[in-house]
């Protein structure tokens, strides 16, 4: 019987949360310390959901923390300019669906490399909410979008996230579109046998997958009332880990949200656990750049075995 793809990571996040549990009881299992990773989880979950479609198609996007904060500086703007919380997040949304949009046409039809064009983007992204934000933090009143990831059960973000990785799971198993993306990412050429047009699928999924970002971006901007050019700097790397941990090869073909998610609360236990352990910060780095090592491991050797 085959294993799901989320299993390894499910086995691995009981494990990692059961020794710092043990090592330090006191701290780790306080109901605030639960809470407070929750929500730590949310942004890079969020991106994760939207980054693990576009590597189940073969492909991958750099630009992940550019356009969290880049919503965060077009939120931040308009809400100093007197405009409505709705207006102002529809705005970010809006702009960080465009930026995919436009990457997934030069992916998709200009037949672009992703690395290439998201590496492009990464930066110019990051240059146009450092323009508008006039090259330093825009503060301004949150007008109740801090509530969004306040720190307790009621927050909204926590249970938005939840909704939106269920949707897209959805999305990817059990609809026609679902298939697509998974055929693209297996066998390009013979997608388009088929008659998929791989080009128009990999539009989609890049404008939803930067949709989900602009999300994480209003997230984000929730936790720190500003507008900041220079917040989220190295996410795509956290984020692109999270989705390899669970379960998602770079080659593109599978992948799996709740593995994605798990794997982002895996990193975010294992970060909290080293900081209650007094563990110094490039320790921590060392342990999770071992741990994503051994998630590309036990890949290939799940796929070896496949093979034989």
């Amino acid at each position: 019987m085959k294993r799901p793809a989320w299993l390894g990571p499910l086995v691995a996040l009981v494990i990692v949360f059961g020794v710092f549990a043990i090592w330090t009881p006191d701290t780790f299992l306080r109901t605030q310390n639960i809470l407070t990773m929750a929500r730590s989880t949310v942004i890079v979950a969020t991106c994760a959901v939207g980054m693990t479609m576009v590597i189940i198609t073969g492909g991958i996007d750099l630009s992940t923390g550019s356009v969290v904060a880049l919503t965060t500086v077009i939120i931040a703007k308009l809400l100093k300019r007197g405009y409505s919380p709705t207006v102002a997040v529809t705005a970010g949304l809006t702009a960080a669906a465009a930026t995919g949009a436009c990457t997934g046409t030069l992916v998709g039809r200009a037949k672009m490399m992703p690395f290439v064009i998201t590496l492009g983007t990464m930066t110019a992204l990051r240059g146009v909410a450092k323009g508008i934000a006039d090259e330093q933090k825009i503060d301004c009143d949150p007008r109740g979008l801090d509530k969004i990831l306040s720190a307790d059960l009621s927050a909204p973000g926590l249970w938005m996230t939840l909704a939106l990785a269920l949707l897209v799971y959805g999305l990817l198993e059990y609809t026609r579109f679902g298939r697509h993306v998974f055929a693209v990412g297996s066998n390009e050429a013979a997608a388009k046998l088929t008659g998929i047009d791989t080009g128009a699928v990999k539009i989609i999924v890049y404008t939803l997958s930067s949709l989900l970002f602009g999300v994480a971006g209003v997230m984000a901007f929730s936790t720190l009332t500003v507008g900041d050019p220079t917040v989220s700097v190295g996410l795509e790397l956290q984020v692109i880990a999270a989705v390899v941990i669970g379960g998602a090869p770079l080659t593109g073909g599978r992948g799996s949200i709740a593995g994605a998610v798990l794997g982002a609360l895996l990193m975010t236990v294992i970060a909290t656990g080293a900081v209650h352990l007094g563990m110094a910060g490039w320790v921590q780095e060392i342990a999770t750049g071992a741990i994503i090592v051994l998630a590309v491991a036990l890949d290939l050797l799940r796929q070896s075995g496949r093979t034989r």
